[in-house]
């Protein structure tokens, strides 16, 4: 879990960009085996942005679909109202003919719906001229990077060019998104690796030759620091006596937020922002800080929370040869829209500005 592909049981995952660099998270693996030309193609998890983050920070393409449009069956559960499967590429084609593979009702999982899938490629190559993109205020205030800024900014201007209408919204209940998202995810997380206790799942550690010891040793040989910091938190906001202060309250916040992105999509057809507010960061440069980790995710776990479909699309590179990543957000089961755009995009000369 985290937003850097440093919590791994084994190593943690360079960039291949920079190998003293993250590759985001927490899907980073799969971002750069696409990105150093290991794999064609991978596939990711989302629970708050760990398909797009790593897309960003690897310069490769990322899609989170609309939650319910991929099967989780196979897939550990983190957050089971926030998780969502989907593509990774080099090209935003390739993760659209992946898409179309993956997507559909699964018996074997039961929040898939039974919604037709499109064929993603259909009419990809229409122009964009009068599509209306949404640039949240609240998404382009201070916090962002300046390089990341100017990235994103010559990127619009491109897509201004192109014909796409430019307008701006407003999403205003995202200053409370980071802790609605760490209130709901933890206490999910918590719930869902209850299960591996070393008797029904996973590994088991024997311990002092009593129950109770073998679960201890179990769970604190088999979680890492960033896992057990996750179910600690989760159980405590779970916990008799915080349930309605934080985990209910939690809730409700986020159907403020869905309602914040329903108005928006009343009068635009896609939203824009930066998918990460920096560039890729130094191996440790954040790992004994964890709420800056948290903050990384600022622009990704609304699409989660909401469960509408985003992707993430390179968007040029720093001086320093860093990948800056564009997010582009739409309503549920519009990711024929996003696809559209995100190739467009790439085309017109996006992904190398």
């Amino acid at each position: 879990m985290g937003s850097s592909t440093e919590n791994s049981a084994f190593f943690p995952t360079r960039n291949p960009h920079a190998l003293d660099h993250v590759p985001g998270g927490s899907s980073g693996g799969s971002a750069a085996a696409v990105a150093s030309q290991m794999a064609l193609a991978a596939l990711g998890s989302d629970t708050g942005g760990s398909i797009r983050q790593p897309a960003s920070f690897c310069g490769v393409v990322g899609l989170k679909p609309t939650y319910s449009r991929v099967s989780r069956y196979g897939l550990v559960a983190f957050g089971s109202s926030l998780d969502q499967i989907g593509p990774i590429a080099a090209t935003v084609k390739d993760v659209g003919k992946i898409l179309g593979v993956i997507a559909g009702k699964d018996p074997h999982d039961s929040t898939s719906l039974a919604v037709e899938v499109p064929d993603y490629l259909d009419g990809i190559e229409k122009p964009v001229k009068d599509l209306k993109i949404g640039l949240p205020r609240e998404y382009f205030r201070a916090g962002i990077s300046d390089v990341v800024k100017n990235k994103i900014q010559t990127g619009l201007k491109l897509l201004e060019a192109l014909g796409c209408q430019m307008v701006e919204i407003e999403l205003p209940h995202t200053d409370y998104a980071i802790a609605t998202y760490y209130v709901i995810a933890m206490a999910e997380a918590s719930s869902n690796l209850a299960r591996f206790d070393g008797v029904r799942y996973g590994l088991r550690v024997r311990g002092d030759g009593n129950l109770s010891g073998m679960y201890r040793e179990t769970r604190d040989a088999g979680f890492g620091a960033e896992v057990k910091r996750r179910i600690v938190l989760g159980t405590f906001v779970l916990s008799s006596g915080y349930y309605d202060a934080y985990y209910l309250k939690a809730q409700k916040v986020r159907t403020l937020i869905k309602q914040d992105f329903e108005n928006a999509f009343e009068k635009v057809d896609v939203i824009i922002s930066p998918t990460s507010p920096t560039p890729p960061f130094r191996i440790g440069e954040k790992s004994n800080d964890p709420l800056a980790m948290y903050l990384s995710d600022i622009f990704t776990i609304t699409a989660n929370l909401v469960g509408v479909p985003g992707i993430s699309i390179p968007c040029g590179k720093t001086p320093e040869g860093l990948p800056v990543g564009m997010q582009i957000l739409g309503k549920h089961f519009a990711e024929p829209r996003l696809l559209h755009l995100a190739h467009v995009f790439e085309q017109a000369g996006g992904f190398s500005l």
